[in-house]
């Protein structure tokens, strides 16, 4: 495992701390405003909500690929390149969005080159960047880079949601790409020691990249049980959160009878929970038994759906279900890549957690798609509820199996 660089002043981590957060936030607030425009495009552009629901379920399964080549690109080429690169396509698909007018343009623009931005621009990318500079506080510096993930939906998804009413929708993709871009610059201008000059940072955390193929590495990656149960837990983690509660959950609320203004209202508060929840994990990843710590938070997400399954009308039943799983939503993610560090090894950390990724995305599009089957065969949520509350318990329980701490092995050539 490459050492951290002690050369590194204080400055320098927390900045690439607060640059993954900003770029995560960039991110995920274009992601989601997809289902912020889509009534408008209905209604001016005459694009049905199912084909706007294609071209978001093509962009996951491109997110989904990308993914792994995105961790291998971060662990060979560094934050700099691959968070700026992700930034520009991002931008690239936004300012091309705002002056469409054919649905070939939303496929093109969102589906595939934001998607790609989508992709680089991942929290796997983030907590690879940060996992390698930090020897103390890591899972703090994780939680904290990490969070904008859902901090881009809480403070800056508003933002847009107040352009499109005061102004236009094309303003609004407009602005988002204009904002990728500046950040795009900001970054590759204050990592420029990112590069692989001999005896730079990169050159340091990365020496002995050069010799191992993609192949070998894949090959010693699957072959230890510790990635798999990462995989595995995490592919449920994404068919409860992205799939299940990001796509269902304002639908459910509209069935409980409860308004769009009270449910998005909710929703906020799950994503301000959200954003706390992921911060709180990280700081008790540095401090408690981070296996326990994570079944913890899975199976409380499997008790939330309890709550869930009792809203009928009550407002207030669905705001405590909003603010239990808010707690433990993303709380995953710097645990997983806490983990993924010290049981995978910093050197293939980006190529493992980009595979573990990938399987969160396709948890998701299989969440997804569940639910809104099983909605068209019964009328009703109940078995939806049930199914993510088993699955949940299921991906506490295989985490359970891993230790905390890694039996030592010989280091693969």
């Amino acid at each position: 495992m490459p050492p951290i660089p002690t050369t590194l002043s204080i400055f320098h981590r927390w900045f690439i701390v607060a640059i993954g957060f900003l770029a995560l936030a960039l991110a995920f607030s274009a992601r989601a405003s997809l289902s912020l425009v889509m009534p408008v495009w209905t209604a001016e552009l005459g694009w049905s909500q199912s084909f706007i629901s294609g071209v978001a379920s093509l962009a996951l399964l491109v997110m989904a690929v990308v993914a792994p080549f995105a961790g291998r690109m971060v662990d060979q080429r560094g934050v700099r390149v691959t968070l700026g690169l992700g930034l520009i396509l991002t931008g690239a698909g936004s300012l091309l969005l705002s002056l469409a007018e054919s649905p070939l343009a939303l496929v093109f623009a969102y589906g595939l080159l934001s998607a790609a931005g989508f992709g680089l621009v991942a929290t796997h990318v983030v907590s690879t960047a940060i996992a390698r500079r930090f020897d103390q506080r890591a899972g703090l510096a994780m939680g904290v880079g990490t969070s904008g993930a859902t901090g881009g939906q809480f403070l800056l998804v508003p933002l847009i949601a107040l352009l499109l009413e005061s102004q236009s929708w094309r303003l609004s993709f407009l602005t988002l790409g204009t904002a990728a871009l500046v950040t795009a610059g900001l970054l590759w201008w204050a990592l420029q020691t990112e590069g692989r000059r001999p005896g730079s940072q990169a050159t340091e955390l990365g020496a002995k990249l050069d010799t191992q193929s993609l192949a070998g590495d894949l090959r010693a990656t699957l072959k230890r049980p510790a990635f798999h149960i990462l995989f595995w837990s995490f592919f449920l983690c994404g068919y409860t959160t992205t799939g299940v509660i990001e796509t269902h959950f304002l639908p459910y609320a509209s069935f409980c009878g409860i308004g769009p203004v009270p449910g998005a209202t909710a929703y906020g508060t799950l994503s301000a929970v959200n954003l706390l929840g992921m911060i709180l994990a990280g700081w008790l990843t540095d401090r408690v038994n981070r296996v326990a710590l994570l079944g913890t938070i899975y199976l409380v997400r499997g008790l939330s759906f309890l709550l869930l399954m009792h809203v009928g009308s009550d407002y207030e039943t669905l705001m405590a279900f909003a603010i239990l799983f808010g707690a433990v939503d993303y709380a995953t993610v710097p645990v997983t890549a806490s983990l993924a560090a010290s049981h995978l090894g910093l050197r293939v950390m980006g190529l493992a957690m980009g595979l573990i990724s990938a399987g969160h995305a396709v948890g998701g599009a299989a969440g997804a798609f569940t639910g809104g089957y099983l909605f068209d065969l019964t009328n009703r949520y109940d078995w939806l509820w049930t199914l993510s509350l088993g699955l949940a318990v299921g991906a506490g329980l295989i985490v359970f199996l891993l230790r905390d701490q890694p039996t030592p092995t010989p280091q693969v050539a």
